[in-house]
């Protein structure tokens, strides 16, 4: 497993420590960074270290007692937002406890990684929301405050909960006690009960109310040269405040590339917490707006800077929410303008493959999008493969064989919304599966992850040998969307070529003659002794796998959960598997 971000402080103080300390430092050469205690195992000593490591570190992991790891950190505690994660590893590496952050601190995300690293180790989370598998408030991406402790534990009890959204924003899935609605503001609008408000607004919470704050603004900003950063605080800051707007939603500062270095700017920046982002004058001088000036034009090359940075910041479909404005200064001429555009929060379509079957071959990445969804779009049989990984209270929708268009659309317009969604296939998604319709009917107004899988190919040949150890191809024979000419040109260009070749969806009740003629073609070009791999329900129950020759193949033994891989002239068959030469021989070197 990768490591976590960030840097990743090691302190041990025995030698059993030291051992488990060398192995997670091996596995994460780049992000840890081991605080020594020499051969003593004095408090002092692993004190001394774990203070620096504290005031150095993102994360911590402790070869030590939890009591002792407690007693130590007493004193450094500050708050949850700004202390360092601290997992403690015990002496015999049974236990990865996540001891201090569980969120903020990146503990719980730290524990499980450190487990996966040490033989035998089990990671132990005793986060309220983590053991009851609902996603803590403070894990769902954006700034959250308010009363998120009473909000979270309203959520945990079962208690109603409402969740409103001023701006739309992909969640993963929330219990049912959690639900949706569009009236009120959420917070000390008199409805009563807890809220969780999704929101840019500058509202105050009340003690009944956690407000997440997505990042939907933009604050363009023009200077001229010298121009203070109190100066553009003061602008930035009224702005916002006059619109009813929130500062901690403001994405970053745009200006003009030749203002990338303008002292007062950068300055600005830092004292608000966002970066600086920049645009070419000629891309700024594209971008319709309706304050328009000589004078910005003359100055740096385009007659806009603060409505153009902003707009082009926060791209397709932005809306200028504060148009732009001067500061205001007693006794002399403004030197700074701003102006704020709002994006509308994309939604997130995760296309998810999911390997051939097996459970230990679905990959790490696809079950963190299943448990981020909200929305889960799918196949009925494939949906049944991975419901018991999906968070309580996500939304399925499932269909049967023969839908794929139906359930592309039904998945882009769940984004479409704002939603989290995960559509799901076999193998990979991308390999005669989902993402081909579902990025077909997907436009740039949604955000698309991919999230490859092993590919029924892959997972045939893994268990045929190395059918695939040289240039290869795989070929659907199904002409229910590609007619069978055009299928026939492409076998015939893979025999030609000697390519191996992996036929998907090979035989039907209602499609028999296509693999025979397949084969056919292929037997043109090559020898009957030339091997043939089958493979039926490749890690799933069932599996059957063989191997035979061209001129021995039964197709009557081939269905569409069939692979049916050919090899090509330098294939042989060594020890009952099938291998395919690389092509070429390893040269050494003097």
């Amino acid at each position: 497993m990768n490591a976590p971000n960030g840097l990743i402080g090691l302190v041990s103080a025995t030698a059993a420590g030291r051992r488990a300390r060398d192995l997670v430092a091996a596995a994460w050469p780049e992000a840890t960074r081991v605080y020594d205690t020499g051969d003593q195992s004095g408090a002092d000593t692993v004190r001394s270290a774990l203070t620096r490591a504290f005031a150095e570190c993102d994360r911590i992991v402790c070869f030590l007692a939890t009591g002792a790891t407690v007693r130590l950190l007493a004193p450094l505690l500050g708050d949850k937002e700004s202390d360092p994660g601290v997992v403690c590893v015990d002496e015999a590496r049974r236990y990865a406890v996540a001891l201090l952050g569980g969120h903020a601190g990146g503990a719980n995300e730290l524990a499980h990684a450190v487990a996966e690293v040490l033989p035998g180790c089990r990671p132990v989370v005793t986060t309220a929301t983590d053991a009851v598998d609902v996603p803590g408030l403070d894990t769902l991406g954006p700034p959250v405050e308010g009363a998120v402790a009473a909000v979270s534990r309203a959520v945990l009890d079962g208690e109603p909960v409402r969740l409103v959204r001023h701006v739309p924003f992909p969640l993963p899935a929330l219990p049912e006690n959690v639900t949706e609605t569009d009236g009120g503001d959420g917070a000390g609008d008199g409805s009563g009960g807890y809220t969780v408000l999704v929101t840019d607004r500058a509202v105050e919470p009340d003690d009944r109310t956690a407000v997440l704050r997505p990042a939907t603004l933009s604050v363009g900003v023009g200077a001229s040269r010298g121009a203070p950063a109190d100066e553009i605080v003061e602008l930035v800051e009224r702005s916002l405040t006059d619109a009813g707007l929130s500062l901690r939603c403001v994405a970053e500062l745009a200006t003009v590339d030749a203002k990338a270095d303008e002292p007062g700017i950068v300055e600005a920046a830092r004292r608000l917490g966002v970066p600086v982002r920049t645009y070419p004058a000629e891309a700024l001088a594209a971008v319709p707006v309706p304050h328009p000036s000589q004078a910005p034009l003359a100055a740096v090359g385009t007659p806009s800077v603060a409505e153009a940075a902003a707009l082009l910041a926060r791209g397709e479909g932005a809306e200028l929410v504060v148009p732009k404005r001067k500061s205001e200064v007693q006794g002399r001429a403004a030197m700074a303008t701003c102006a704020v555009a709002r994006r509308r929060p994309r939604g997130r379509l995760a296309i998810v493959g999911l390997g051939p079957g097996a459970r230990d071959l679905l990959t790490p990445r696809a079950r963190d999008e299943l448990r981020r969804a909200g929305v889960v779009v799918g196949l009925d049989q494939y949906v049944a493969q991975i419901r018991d990984l999906l968070r309580p209270g996500t939304r399925v929708l499932e269909s049967g064989l023969g839908a794929e268009e139906e359930r592309a659309r039904t998945a882009v317009a769940e984004a479409r919304a704002g939603r989290a969604v995960a559509l799901i296939g076999s193998g990979d998604a991308g390999v005669y599966a989902m993402a081909s319709p579902a990025l077909a009917e997907a436009s740039a107004d949604i955000d698309v992850v991919g999230v490859p899988g092993v590919t029924a190919a892959l997972a045939a040949a893994a268990l045929l040998g190395a059918p695939l150890g040289h240039d290869h191809v795989s070929i659907s024979l199904s002409d229910l969307h590609t007619p069978w000419e055009v299928i026939e040109r492409r076998v015939r260009a893979a025999a030609e070529a000697d390519l191996v070749v992996t036929f998907y969806n090979p035989r039907s009740r209602g499609r028999d003659w296509q693999l025979p003629k397949a084969l056919a073609l292929l037997a043109e070009h090559r020898s009957p002794d030339t091997p043939v791999g089958v493979v039926r329900n490749a890690s799933r129950p069932g599996e059957r796998v063989a191997v035979t020759t061209l001129g021995e193949l039964d197709p009557t033994v081939v269905d569409m959960m069939t692979v049916v891989t050919v090899g090509n002239t330098a294939t042989r068959t060594v020890a009952g598997r099938m291998v395919t030469p690389r092509g070429y021989r390893w040269q050494g070197g003097a």
